[in-house]
């Protein structure tokens, strides 16, 4: 009886069922670079990194507008670190580039382990990829800042993936109270203010003054990103029906952040249009 095929995968992408020569083993390293399509049109290389490890995962990839977005997945604490560098405006006083660093908890079944990441392969590199689900925008208050210096408590990325927004790590409260019952030492967390603590907080795209404190909204979108495990099932010569994993579902998310700054300086993209 002959083995039962593999089904064709329309994205080319498919997890390695068997070791291949000079594959990653155990607790091992592994980067895969993929092409996507940008909502303007434009193709940019996206970079995945999977660590089994210390099991976390990383995508990495520049928007058009020239920032650099990574999102630091890790499994072990329950944690997500977005980070954005952005271009800075020289002309108007910022500087070079700015950072931020945005940390959720992470849920069950958002994106597929890191020991499955770690043994995608592609078939075709120059394949321009698209996700296959859209999920939806997730738009979130983020009302609390992190001490970076107490971070690693939170998550050991934050160190090196945060390091240039020290002063720009920003949560949410809801978050929050999730990490303090799995033991997470609070005094890390500082609550900002909000609307309700200061009247005359405005949206920084309705601010005036770029010397006012207001509510910055920041945009990023991952735009490919291996969101589920698919499974396919074989028979045996006993006519024993079994499933494995045979590839992936890839999907695209995006999130709008609000949080505070002191001044709206910090915030100049966010300007009515």
């Amino acid at each position: 009886m002959l083995a039962p095929r593999l089904p064709a995968l329309p994205a080319l992408l498919w997890l390695a069922l068997a070791p291949l020569p000079g594959s990653p083993g155990p607790a091992a390293k592994a980067e895969l670079r993929v092409r996507v399509r940008l909502p303007g049109g434009q193709v940019a290389e996206e970079s995945l990194q999977a660590d089994s490890g210390s099991d976390c995962i990383s995508l990495e990839l520049r928007k058009a507008d020239g920032a650099l977005i990574t999102l630091t997945a890790d499994f072990r604490q329950e944690v997500k670190i977005f980070r954005a560098l952005i271009l800075g405006e020289l002309e108007r006083g910022q500087s070079q580039f700015q950072a931020l660093c945005f940390v959720t908890r992470l849920h069950r079944n958002e994106i597929i382990p890191s020991e499955s990441m770690a043994k995608l392969r592609q078939k075709n590199p120059r394949t321009v990829r698209q996700a296959e689900e859209v999920r939806g925008l997730e738009h979130l208050s983020m009302d609390v800042a992190v001490n970076f210096s107490k971070g690693a408590q939170l998550s050991p990325h934050i160190h090196n993936v945060c390091a240039e927004a020290k002063e720009a790590i920003y949560t949410r409260e809801d978050d929050v109270k999730f990490w303090l019952e799995k033991g997470v030492d609070g005094s890390m967390f500082e609550v900002l203010p909000q609307t309700s603590d200061l009247p005359d907080l405005q949206r920084c795209r309705l601010c005036a003054d770029r010397w006012k404190p207001c509510i910055c909204s920041y945009s990023l979108s991952i735009e490919w990103y291996p969101c589920m495990l698919k499974y396919c099932r074989s028979r045996d010569a006993a006519g024993k029906v079994s499933s494995y994993k045979c590839g992936i579902r890839s999907c695209q998310k995006g999130y709008t952040f609000d949080y505070y700054v002191p001044q709206k300086q910090l915030c100049l993209w966010d300007e009515e249009t």
